[in-house]
C-alpha cells in the first residue's frame, strides 16, 4: 500500500471515529465522494469538528471556513492538503 493510500485509509477511519458515524464504515467512503452536501451529508457543525480534529491530529492549518470546505471536500482533497503541508514543513 502506498503512503497516499495508507493516508486515505487513515483519514476515512479518522472521519468515522471523530464524527461518531455509527452507520458508516471507513471502507464505504469513496476517495472522491463529497463529504458535504451529498456523500456523507455532513453539516457545518461536522465541518467545524473536522477542521479542529484535522489540525490537531495531522498538524496542518486550515485558515478559514472557505478553505476548510475546499480541503474537506473529499478524502482525496484532504489527503492532498496533508501531504503538501508535510512536504513543506
Amino acid at each position: 500500500m502506498s503512503d497516499t493510500s495508507a493516508l486515505k485509509q487513515e483519514i476515512k477511519a479518522f472521519i468515522v471515529k471523530r464524527l461518531r458515524l455509527t452507520d458508516v464504515s471507513p471502507e464505504s467512503i469513496g476517495d472522491a465522494d463529497p463529504l458535504f452536501g451529498g456523500g456523507l451529508d455532513l453539516d457545518s457543525v461536522d465541518l467545524l469538528d473536522l477542521v479542529v480534529g484535522v489540525e490537531r491530529e495531522y498538524g496542518v492549518r486550515i485558515a478559514s471556513a472557505a478553505e476548510g470546505r475546499e480541503i474537506l471536500a473529499s478524502v482525496n482533497a484532504l489527503a492532498e492538503h496533508i501531504s503538501r503541508s508535510r512536504a513543506s514543513a
